[in-house]
């Protein structure tokens, strides 16, 4: 069920609504797999491991130093939700870096773009000669009224669903939504501060991150942050899912149909809602999904398992690749969103990993930021 629910869930572009029927179609010719070479500082025997902060550092404002360690990244063996690209885990080393306490917020973000006039990709006109580089050569461009700035927002269904497969059932492309107006062109972020930003595409992310001097982290660094002191546990805060909504922002009730809100919320909620993890960083299960640096590679737990190597410091797989939809250039996304419901996706478990297209922008999708030790010594300097 999963990968028929991924093949659309990952496009995240209004196109595939209206042309998903081709992209089906081609999406099943076959694909050269790219070969995957991430970046290895040295072996694992011949260095330390950076574990607490450097003296020459002072933690930024509104970060936490999450500390170096090694441990086991991707799907534990106790979880029975577990998918086929979580595993098998793979060891990892990972230095310690600081990492924002919350997903950044509309503040945070406001206050980016009152500095520089940035526009995002939802507010910006369509260009359909770039956009059809991501479709099969010959897929029609669509009709005038559709080519407009825009992104995706949820929508309830108004009876019990047959099957989740098919995910324009509750998603649909609105004209107008953006991070200004994340629930449509009549909504507002108004008195909304505190709120995580969403509609975000990857470029909107690294733009942000320029201005501020940060940067997205990369997948082993947001898994070893989200387990805090829990390595071998399927969620955060340890195993008891029956507790879930005092944890974390996540659908409960019948997906798509109704929410009965136990946790409080029916869609985004404000940043520290619920218990911070370990290391006093919030909402790393549910509320929204966070941008990772990282491509999204089908294969790469598989492929790096076999090298039976501990990689220090991994960046993921060199090349996106996406069985299901080898036309997509995708980064890996974490931590589940309002919408995780254990039938549908249980992406609120750590090692719950999506992906989507970089110039996707959705209503539970945004982002936080990371700095490492040398980062701010640059920056210090300049």
């Amino acid at each position: 069920m999963y990968r028929m629910i991924k093949i659309k869930f990952l496009r995240y572009s209004f196109l595939v609504i209206f042309l998903c029927l081709s992209c089906k179609e081609e999406s099943k010719k076959k694909a050269d797999k790219p070969l995957m070479e991430p970046k290895r500082e040295a072996k694992a025997t011949e260095r330390e491991i950076v574990k607490d902060i450097p003296e020459d550092i002072q933690p930024p404002e509104n970060m936490v130093w999450i500390p170096g360690a090694q441990f086991a990244q991707g799907a534990v063996p106790q979880d029975k939700l577990a998918m086929s690209h979580e595993r098998p885990s793979i060891q990892v080393i990972v230095d310690g870096f600081f990492m924002d306490v919350t997903e950044v917020t509309n503040a945070d973000f406001k206050k980016f773009v009152d500095e520089t006039n940035y526009v995002t990709v939802a507010e910006r006109a369509i260009d359909w000669e770039e956009m059809k580089k991501q479709v099969p050569k010959g897929t029609p461009k669509p009709h005038d009224s559709i080519m407009q700035p825009g992104s995706l927002t949820f929508k309830k269904a108004n009876s019990t669903l047959p099957n989740l497969y098919d995910f324009s059932q509750w998603w649909q492309w609105t004209i107008g939504a953006n991070w200004k107006h994340p629930n449509g062109p009549k909504s507002s972020i108004k008195g909304m501060d505190d709120y995580p930003v969403v509609h975000i595409a990857y470029e909107d992310a690294m733009a942000y991150c320029k201005w501020a001097g940060k940067r997205l982290p990369t997948e082993a660094e947001w898994e070893i942050a989200a387990r805090g002191n829990q390595k071998n546990t399927v969620y955060t805060w340890g195993e008891d899912a029956s507790n879930l909504n005092a944890k974390a922002n996540t659908w409960e009730g019948e997906f798509p149909v109704s929410n009965i809100r136990l946790d409080g919320h029916e869609g985004r909620a404000p940043v520290k809602s619920y218990p911070p993890n370990d290391f006093g960083l919030y909402d790393m299960a549910g509320n929204v999904w966070e941008w990772t640096n990282d491509w999204y590679n089908t294969d790469y737990y598989k492929q790096m398992a076999a090298t039976k190597d501990t990689m220090i410091n991994p960046s993921g797989a060199s090349n996106a690749y996406n069985a299901d939809n080898p036309y997509a250039k995708e980064k890996v996304m974490k931590g589940g969103s309002f919408l995780c419901n254990a039938s549908y996706c249980a992406s609120y478990r750590v090692s719950a990993r999506m992906a989507t297209s970089m110039d996707s922008s959705l209503e539970h999708l945004g982002f936080r930021t990371v700095m490492t030790p040398e980062m701010i010594r640059v920056r210090n300097k300049k």
